[in-house]
């Protein structure tokens, strides 16, 4: 059966290694968008972008699963494994597949460390815009009073230290 989905697998994983390597380059722009305090609508757009390639790279992993469940392997690294093996042994040239393979693995693994850290980026920019904006309208406060059953009430309050 390997003979009929190897094919299939050449051009899914052909496409798919297109499909990481732009998303690793809008995570990288990302990246430097943040960095250079970019237009948010810049960063909206890579967003969208990012968005469209994740769903088109879920719609590979759904079609990958598809040719291992025809070989009865796991949607996994070792049905993956177990794929190339088989298709070897019946003397399918699979050296640059699995290079290709490797190289949509790597860059994966590059995604989400820049997916992280660009997380981690916009975290901190909006920890920093919110603590500014509490400057300007006063820091909220709680009062805490207590009900006629015993039970406290808290309620926010703020006041702005800046009147224009």
């Amino acid at each position: 059966m390997i003979e009929k989905t190897y094919p299939i697998t050449e051009k899914l994983v052909v496409n798919a290694l297109q499909l990481v390597e732009q998303l690793r380059q809008q995570l990288i722009d990302e990246a430097e968008a943040l960095k250079t305090n970019q237009h948010a609508e810049l960063i909206n757009a890579i967003a969208t972008q990012k968005k469209q390639l994740v769903v088109q790279l879920e719609l590979f992993n759904t079609q990958c699963g598809q040719v291992l469940a025809t070989e009865k392997l796991p949607n996994n690294q070792s049905g993956i494994a177990v794929y190339f093996q088989r298709a070897a042994d019946l003397g399918l040239l699979t050296a640059e597949l699995t290079n290709q393979w490797a190289k949509v693995q790597a860059y994966c693994s590059e995604c989400r460390v820049l997916n992280d850290q660009n997380g981690a980026s916009i975290a901190l920019l909006s920890r920093h815009t919110n603590r500014s904006l509490q400057l300007l309208k006063g820091k909220p406060q709680t009062s805490n009073t207590y009900g006629r059953d015993g039970s406290s009430n808290s309620e926010l309050y703020s006041r702005p230290l800046i009147s224009v």
